[in-house]
């Protein structure tokens, strides 16, 4: 919902407003809370590279920052890598309002940290891609070590595929050979599993270590990184 480019801060503001005060769940006393914050406003940089007084540079790559734009962080310490970002500031204000302090985190930190504690450190390269509404994000691990992230928007199929497709073909991955896994807002009945199906066939859906109950009617793969925020 927030990638959309038409929704405003206010808009989005309003929409967290509204769940307060209609979900009688979100009405319940908390005694920790903590934030993760999904969008594509952010970078891996490696740790030996990293200074904390050039936030804006590492970013300015790839997104248009402003001059007076907030910006956090979050260390990846098995990865030895930070990762730089832009936060919902709104959102963390409002929050700290109703709330207090709280911990908060960008979802692809929550990510890359939970695949790497759960991949085994060996040869063999591990392909994730975790899909949200309109937006999907490709992690490649091996030994341990991340060697390639990156958030991708799409609005069909064909975009789906072609920017898996594309990475593949950058890391010399073989789609006849490497194991892709998936997590996240996607299922063996839908679209766009079918046209993975089309080009790689060794897919398979993540195994977290927890199960979800069948009342959720949810798979235990979706919501990776909401359920594994800590």
């Amino acid at each position: 919902m927030f990638e959309n480019e038409n929704i405003t801060p206010q808009k989005q503001l309003d929409f967290f407003v509204n769940q307060f005060e209609t979900n009688e769940l979100l009405k319940n006393s908390f005694t920790k809370v903590n934030v993760t914050h999904s969008n594509n406003l952010s970078t891996f940089v490696p740790l030996p590279f990293f200074n904390e007084d050039n936030l804006s540079e590492y970013l300015q790559y790839n997104l248009k920052v402003l001059e007076n734009e907030f910006i956090a962080y979050d260390t990846i310490e098995s990865a030895e890598m930070i990762n730089v970002y832009i936060p919902f500031v709104h959102l963390n204000n409002y929050l700290f309002d109703r709330f207090g302090s709280f911990d908060y985190k960008h979802s692809s930190s929550v990510l890359v940290e939970t695949l790497l504690k759960e991949t085994l450190a060996n040869d063999k390269t591990h392909f994730f891609v975790n899909v949200e509404t309109g937006i999907f994000q490709i992690v490649v691990l091996k030994n341990k070590k991340m060697k390639f992230f990156n958030t991708f928007n799409f609005k069909t199929k064909e975009d789906f595929i072609y920017y898996i497709l594309f990475t593949a073909e950058q890391l010399n991955l073989n789609p006849e050979e490497f194991q892709l896994t998936l997590l996240g807002d996607i299922e063996k009945e839908s679209e766009l599993y079918d046209i993975i199906y089309k080009y790689i066939k060794n897919i398979h859906f993540f195994l977290p270590n927890y199960m979800l109950s069948k009342d959720l009617l949810i798979s235990n793969h979706s919501h990776f990184t909401l359920l594994n925020q800590h």
